[in-house]
């Protein structure tokens, strides 16, 4: 019997929903207080996922929900980072 490997889910900040990692889109901020959106999940410092989804990271950028969860401000940078990306998985 072949044991069927963990998949590793992470809860999406806005709709609260349980996912598969690889269907989110991370959102990371260092120790310097600089926050990135982090494609690989690999760096280092306090994560916040993201479902990716054009109305949830709009639902997030106008809630500012991203800057309570990482204690950080969120630059409007990183949200058009994240909507990019969104938008270059939906073609």
């Amino acid at each position: 019997m072949v044991k069927k490997r963990k998949i590793p889910e992470r809860k999406c900040v806005v709709t609260n929903e349980m996912m598969p990692k690889k269907e989110l889109i991370r959102v990371v901020r260092n120790k310097d207080g600089e926050v990135s959106v982090d494609p690989t999940g690999k760096k280092n410092g306090r994560g916040a996922y993201l479902t990716k989804n054009l109305d949830v990271i709009v639902e997030a950028e106008k809630s500012n929900i991203l800057n309570r969860h990482l204690n950080a401000e969120v630059d409007s940078s990183v949200y058009d980072e994240l909507k990019k990306m969104v938008e270059n998985n939906e073609k």
